[in-house]
Formats: C-alpha cells, sequence, structure tokens
C-alpha cells in the first residue's frame, strides 16, 4: 500500500484508496494505509459478526486527534447518495423516516469503510433476512462500563459474576475488551424472542447482580450513583441500540480494538485493552474467540433451530428444501456459493407459465417469479413475484419437475449470463444490468430495476414487487431511451422513433393497467403524470380547448385503496410523509382512485409562490413537517382523475374525465379543491394572469387522452413569464462576501449524453440556500465537464459537478449561441430528473 493513491481489486470490486499515508492515530503515526491493511487482515472474522446487520459507522475524516485535541467525528446512519451501487444495504423504517443502513457482508465494503475513514462499526443484536425484514435477536450483550474511580479490574469481576448467572441459564458466554473502558459479554441466542423479551431478561440480570453485590454493581445510568463501581448496561440488548462490532477499531488516542478475548485472559489480573497490532497477531495465529457466538446462529436467520440440520448451516435455503423431496425431483439441493455475479432466467411451464429470475447475491440465488416475462419497453411494467431463495446449482438446472411436486411441469433456461449490480437495497429494490447469452431471450444487454411495490398483507406484502425496464447506453455513449407506448423500434436498431399518428389527439394509447380487486390500489408506476410542451396562441388553432391556470408549484399523483392516500411526485418519488395535509382518507370518497392536481405554497400577497414551496419540498421528518405545515401551508388543486372505482379512465377524453372529476371531488377540512375551467376569452386570461403576476395559462384539448409519462401538444403551456427547467453542470467560487459560498452555477440542458451549456446564473438564491449550497455541489465533484462546450471565460475557474441538479430559473431571452440572457434563480425542482428537462421555447 505504499504512496498515496492506489486502485485494488477487493472481492470482485474495484475500489481507488486514496491519501494512504495520511495519519489517523497521531500518538502511535498509525496511516490510513495500516488501517486498511488491518481491516483486511481481519475481514474473515468480522464480517461474520457484523453480517446482515444495519451498520452505524463513527467517522473520524480528519483522523482521531490527541487526547487534548480529538478529531471531530461524525455519527452516520443513512448510507451516503456516493456509496458505490454495490453495497448491501437494508432499509430501516423508524417513527418518522426510512433509513438506508449499509451492511457489512463482504470484504469490499469493509475496504470502502477503511477509505472514507469510517474507523468504528456498530450493530444491533439482531439481523435482517434476505427480504429485509428484521429479525429476533441472536445474541445477547452485556456492556460493563466502569464509572469514575472504578477500570477494567472491576469490570473483569463482575464480568466473572455474570458469567455464572448466564452459566445456570444455560448461556456459555464470550468476553470481547471494548478498547474504550470496560467489557462486552456476548452470549448466542436461538432468535425464539424478541428483543423487548432479551432486554427484560437482561435488565433482570442487571439488577441481580446490584442486589447482590451493590458495592460493585449498579443497574441504573445515573452518574451520581456509578462512581467506583460498574454499570451493568441491559439497555443495548433493545432493537434502536447498537455495540461496536468485535475487531472494530476504535476511535481512542492510540489504535485500539474491541477485542475478542478468552476467559483465561479475563481472569488474569494483568489484563489490558489490546491494540490492532496484538489483535493482528491473534488473528493470524488462527485465534478467534468470537466464532463461539457467530457458529450457533450464522444458519439462524431467525428460524427455529431444529430445522439447521436440514439448512445444512444456511438457513436461506431452508424453505427450499422445506418444500422439495430430494428422492422425487431432480432439483439441485448442494448450494454452492461461488462468490461471482451470474444469473438465469428459466422458462417454467407449470400450472401457469412463467419465467424465473434468479440473481446470484450472497451465495444464493434471489429469485423472483415474472408472470408475464420481462417488459419489452420502459412504458409498461410487469409484476414480479419474490420466491424463496435457491441454491446456486439451479444457474444451470433444466428438466421436468415430476407431477405432484412443488412447481411441477417443465424448466427450461430461457437466457443466462453475468450481471452488473448497480443498486441491491433488501426488501426494496434491486438495480441490475443483465448481460444475457448470444442467442437468448433478452436479446443483448438489459438494464431493470426490481421495486417492492409495498402493497398486500402478511406474508404477501414483502412478495410483490414490479419489474422496470430501465433506459441503457448503447456503445459510443449514446443512451437508447425504452421505447414507450407511442413509439416502435427503428429499423437501425438504434434508438427510437415515432409510431404512426394515433389519431385526432394526437397521442397514444397508454400502457393499460391491470384491474385491481376491490380495494386495491392502482399500481402508481402505471400513472406517471403526462406533461405539457411550451407554445404561444398560434398553436391553438383548429381545436376545441379547455383552459385552466398553471399552478406554481410541484406535480402529484395521489394513489389511494382502501385504507390510505399516497401521493408520489413527478419523477415517482413516494411524497407522502412531506405533505400529510392531503392522506387523511376520510377526506376522499372511499373507494380506490388515482387523481393528479399540483401543490402550492400561498404567499402573502394571496398567489402560488414556488420560492415559498422550497421550505416544504425537501422535508421527510415529521417534526420538520409538523413544524413546516404552520408556516409554509401548502394547497393541493385537482385537474384530472386517471382511475376510480376499478376503472382506467385515461382513454377517455378529457371531457368526460373533467365530469367524473367533478362526480368524484367532495370537499372536506382537507386543503383540496378543483382548478377551475376557466370560461373567459384567452386573451383576457393571459391579460389578468400577467397583472396579477401569476405564471401563466394552461390550454388542453378537450378530445385529448391522458398518456401517461409522456409531454404532448395537447396540453400547451402559455406563460405570463420566461421560465426554463436546467441541470446543474459546474459551479464558481463566490467573491467578497460569498467567497465561502457559490458564485454562479454553470446550467445547461441535455442534449446527448451530455448537457448543452445555456449559461450561468448568480442572482436569486436565498442566504439558506447559499449556505446549502456548497456542500451539495461538491459532494458532487466530478474531474471532467458534462457539457460538450464552455466558454473559456466561463470555464476558468470553474469546479464540474455529476449532473444530477434539476433547477429552474427565469430569463428574459435567449441569445444567438443558445445562451439565456438574464437568467434568475427560481429554486430546486426536486420532483424532476434530469432527463425530464427539455428546451422550453
Amino acid at each position: 500500500m505504499a504512496g498515496s493513491r492506489e486502485r485494488v481489486r477487493v472481492a470482485g470490486r474495484e475500489l481507488t484508496l486514496t491519501n494512504l499515508d495520511k495519519i489517523i492515530y497521531p500518538e502511535t503515526g498509525t496511516t490510513k494505509a495500516d488501517v486498511l491493511a488491518y481491516y483486511a487482515a481481519v475481514a474473515h472474522v468480522l464480517i461474520p459478526a457484523a453480517a446482515n446487520r444495519p451498520a452505524t459507522r463513527k467517522r473520524w475524516v480528519n483522523g482521531v486527534g490527541t487526547e487534548d485535541q480529538p478529531g471531530e467525528v461524525f455519527f452516520q446512519k443513512e448510507l451516503e447518495d456516493s456509496a458505490p451501487g454495490w453495497v448491501p444495504r437494508a432499509a430501516i423504517t423508524h417513527k418518522d423516516r426510512t433509513i438506508h443502513y449499509p451492511l457489512v457482508n463482504d470484504a469490499a465494503t469493509l475496504t470502502w469503510f477503511g477509505q472514507i475513514n469510517s474507523l468504528e462499526i456498530h450493530v444491533p443484536q439482531w439481523r435482517v433476512d434476505p427480504h429485509g425484514t428484521q429479525l429476533n435477536p441472536d445474541r445477547l450483550v452485556l456492556d460493563l462500563d466502569p464509572g469514575d474511580g472504578a477500570g477494567l479490574p472491576e469490570c473483569r469481576e463482575v464480568a466473572l459474576l455474570a458469567r455464572a448467572i448466564l452459566q445456570d441459564v444455560g448461556l456459555d458466554t464470550v468476553p470481547v475488551t471494548s478498547g474504550s473502558k470496560g467489557i462486552h459479554l456476548y452470549a448466542a441466542l436461538d432468535g425464539s424472542q424478541s428483543s423487548e423479551q432479551i432486554s427484560a431478561f437482561a435488565r433482570e440480570l442487571a439488577r441481580a447482580l446490584e442486589a447482590d453485590h451493590p458495592d460493585l454493581a449498579v443497574s441504573d445510568m445515573k452518574k451520581s450513583l456509578r462512581r467506583g463501581k460498574v454499570l451493568v448496561d441491559w439497555s443495548q440488548n433493545n432493537a434502536a441500540k447498537t455495540t461496536v462490532v468485535p475487531y472494530s477499531l476504535r476511535g481512542r488516542p492510540t489504535p485500539l480494538v474491541a477485542a475478542p478475548r478468552t476467559w483465561r485472559e479475563i481472569e488474569s489480573p494483568k489484563l489490558t485493552h489490546l491494540d490492532y497490532q496484538e489483535v493482528l497477531k491473534r488473528v493470524r495465529d488462527g485465534k478467534d474467540p468470537f466464532a463461539a457466538v457467530v457458529k450457533p446462529a450464522a444458519g439462524r436467520a431467525g428460524a427455529d433451530a431444529a430445522l439447521e440440520e436440514a439448512h445444512d448451516g444456511d438457513a436461506r435455503l431452508g424453505k427450499y428444501r422445506s418444500m422439495r423431496d430430494p428422492k422425487a425431483t431432480p432439483e439441485p439441493f448442494a448450494g454452492l456459493a461461488t462468490g461471482g455475479n451470474s444469473f438465469v432466467i428459466q422458462e417454467h411451464h407449470a400450472s401457469r407459465l412463467h419465467w424465473d429470475l434468479r440473481l446470484e447475491h450472497e451465495g444464493v440465488l434471489a429469485s423472483w417469479a415474472l408472470p408475464k416475462g420481462v417488459p419489452e419497453s420502459g412504458g409498461r411494467n410487469h409484476l414480479a413475484v419474490q420466491t424463496e431463495d435457491h441454491p446456486m446449482d439451479y444457474l444451470t438446472f433444466h428438466g421436468t419437475i415430476p407431477k405432484g411436486q412443488y412447481g411441477a411441469g417443465e424448466m427450461t433456461i430461457w437466457d443466462t449470463g453475468t450481471y452488473e449490480l448497480h443498486k441491491w437495497i433488501n426488501g426494496r429494490e434491486v438495480i441490475v444490468t443483465l448481460a444475457g447469452s448470444p442467442d437468448g431471450g433478452l436479446g443483448g444487454i438489459k438494464k431493470i430495476a426490481l421495486i417492492h411495490t409495498g402493497r398486500g398483507q402478511g406474508k404477501d406484502a414483502e412478495s410483490q414487487w414490479l419489474i422496470h425496464l430501465m433506459d441503457q447506453e448503447e456503445p459510443g455513449g449514446r443512451r437508447r431511451q425504452p421505447a414507450r407506448a407511442g413509439t416502435e423500434p427503428s429499423r437501425d436498431g438504434g434508438g427510437v422513433e415515432p409510431a404512426p399518428a394515433a389519431g385526432p389527439a394526437e397521442a397514444a394509447e397508454p400502457a393499460s393497467a391491470p384491474d385491481p380487486a376491490d380495494g386495491a390500489a392502482a399500481d402508481p408506476l402505471e400513472y406517471q403524470p403526462m406533461m405539457a410542451t411550451a407554445g404561444t396562441t398560434a398553436d391553438l388553432q383548429g381545436s376545441s380547448w379547455q383552459y385552466e391556470l398553471k399552478w406554481d408549484g410541484v406535480r402529484a399523483i395521489l394513489v389511494a385503496d382502501a385504507d390510505q392516500v399516497r401521493i408520489f411526485s413527478r419523477n415517482g418519488n413516494d411524497v407522502t410523509r412531506t405533505y400529510p395535509e392531503f392522506t387523511e382518507r376520510a377526506c376522499w370518497p372511499p373507494q380506490p382512485f388515482v387523481a393528479d392536481g399540483e401543490i402550492i405554497a400561498v404567499g402573502p400577497g394571496g398567489k402560488p409562490d414556488f420560492g415559498l414551496l422550497q421550505g416544504r419540498m425537501k422535508l421527510t421528518r415529521a417534526a420538520d413537517v409538523t413544524r413546516a405545515r404552520a408556516a409554509i401551508p401548502v394547497q393541493l388543486m385537482l385537474f384530472d382523475l386517471l382511475f376510480d372505482d376499478g376503472k382506467d379512465l385515461r382513454r377517455l377524453p378529457l371531457s368526460k374525465r373533467r365530469q367524473r372529476l367533478e362526480d368524484f371531488f367532495r370537499r372536506s377540512e382537507c386543503p383540496v379543491d378543483l382548478s377551475p375551467v376557466l370560461e373567459e376569452p384567452l386573451d383576457l386570461l393571459l391579460e389578468s394572469a400577467q397583472e396579477l403576476g401569476l405564471e401563466g395559462i394552461m390550454a388542453k384539448r378537450t378530445d385529448s387522452r391522458y398518456v401517461s409519462g409522456q409531454r404532448t401538444r395537447t396540453w400547451i403551456k402559455l406563460k405570463t413569464e420566461q421560465t426554463q427547467e436546467v441541470v446543474v453542470g459546474g459551479w464558481r467560487p463566490g467573491k467578497g462576501g460569498r467567497q465561502d459560498t457559490v458564485g454562479s452555477l454553470l446550467v445547461g440542458i441535455p442534449d446527448g449524453n451530455k448537457l448543452q451549456y445555456v449559461g450561468r446564473v448568480g442572482s436569486g438564491f436565498s442566504t439558506r440556500e447559499l449556505t446549502e449550497l456548497r456542500q451539495t455541489v461538491e459532494r458532487l465533484g466530478r474531474k471532467t465537464s458534462p457539457f460538450h462546450e464552455v466558454p473559456r471565460p466561463d470555464a476558468a475557474d470553474a469546479h464540474w459537478v455529476t449532473p444530477e441538479l434539476v433547477g429552474e430559473v427565469t430569463y428574459s431571452e435567449w441569445t444567438g449561441p443558445g445562451r439565456l440572457r438574464h437568467p434568475r434563480w427560481r429554486g430546486w425542482r426536486v420532483d424532476k430528473d434530469p432527463s425530464d428537462v427539455v428546451r422550453e421555447s
């Protein structure tokens, strides 16, 4: 690891390691290279202790510092956006939000932790299963923490006393000197009891120690009671608590380790904490006391311990094997892991024809049944039902499953190959690029997303997913758009070309949605919003048009079943938590529905204020939303009804959908209203909108159908102010009073695989936005320009960023070279993706 930068391959993943000579522990001169080497050497014993447990990290970006001047530390739960897509993760829902935690399941993830100086790794006593579901705890922990006037000798005494009690109830323990102050005691559990039950047991044990040894042990955390005693902290068995994982480094002045020990060592009066070099030697000598905790729990994954023998040590295959008789079916049972990234899609002629997609993941094949196969275009999503994990040998299985056996019927290999992993969130989302066989059914390389719907009840809720065909890049970097409704593949195989005209409304048939059962919600992914095109009054000749105000807010698709109302943004994000004003089920008709509208914030002047709405758009935490509701009240203006009581309405002309919307809508205590249809002449409407400072008028053809996910000329935006959505591709440092923030943003419009530069914008930002802006753009930094070309004066001191952020500007006109004249910032468009941005006029 000599040098300051090195490209390495770890567990099949490529990582760039930087600043390898940086001092992380100043008192000992321990470098980042030393830290990475340590974690590489102990990965085989640390990972089993941490695997499938949501990891919380403590990061010392600039090193741990010294006793007198400690380094700045960050306590991090959420997996950052910049994390590699291959990092295993689990989405855990807390009271007020969902957090995506990394899982330390492989050496590559552990190396990435070291690269970003995540020195300490903390995990709970429970794991998640392959579907992201939290299991019962599989180990108990007691944290023996010395108070003032006590130390490791006192902890040692309490540890021996606690060991005796735990042995009496049949629990063998392994001690870990924490590397900080005290000792952790671990015992393996069978997973049959909840965190609440284990916490209650640990609390009683702590109280028993306190009652029998009041001069030595205490079970109350009050500091005033702990002087000279050892706190027996039982609370870390709570499901919400974490403990530093065995073999993790500690952020102390010297590189100490949470080190598993033998009881013979604990009995020694010379017991001390161990540093990383001492632990390295022990591991190289084959010592791993913590294996006694890991191995009994390794195969359970929450299953009954009595099934363990049938699992061959891997509980993930327990369900598969319990459903099959090896003497009656030719299906494989070996399940030997290969550590690769293979996939197979099998055509399965069972009681109903379907296709089985299987992805190699952590030693098994994660499996989904596809009743309609892989979608042929991005305009239509197919159902995917997650099934039991299959053994690795199933990659090559084909043949006949006998009648009377589970899955009876003929099975053939439809396609097989390898995949590139982009994202894997257990139980929530998987994005991969499949590289199939030359003569396989996929027809080449396909990028797909598997998305958990959150629908269904009980166990069915875990299994219901959708499979979506995503955009993918062709050779040469061009991006091929999926063939949505209204397009067909071009004859030369490159890109798409328009299909024949679709009748007087100039719109193709929308993808039909499945008819949901009574009380079930429509699929939100089938109901992407229809988009309008910027135009002028000249575009309205020769047809019948309906006029509404253009509301200056954010688009909202409301999807309701019999029990709840959810809200989705234009780019498909679930924003239900951000706008709880509209989700009270009693405010809406009882039947399932899908409605389209705009969420607005009304400013002091009584008109929609997009800048004011910015204060609500990014909020997700319940406490933040509650505070903001009082300061920034919002309103929903409904203008279309897409699905009502089991019927897809999108094929109906707008005039009939509007009548259905008016019949559907009822006023309530929720701040919801209908967007009124304006009867005045268009020239008067535009004049009034200009005088009132409104954004403009929407003109919609009365015979237009609703075409999900497409921009059409049957809806026309007539704007009183020139506005343009833009993608941020770079920034220039500020000067004078703004030298610590951003002077201007360099913006563009997508053009192929790069951005067409349209100018820089430096005015219109609030003080709060400027404070946040520098951190935002630095987080997205990259070395190369994402633009086709930028004028030399603008590029001279520019910093480039990954083009992910969408904003909106006002401007006076377009100049000859295609630049915006006098652009001024209006605000972020977090509801839109860069691919949505087009030149408005």
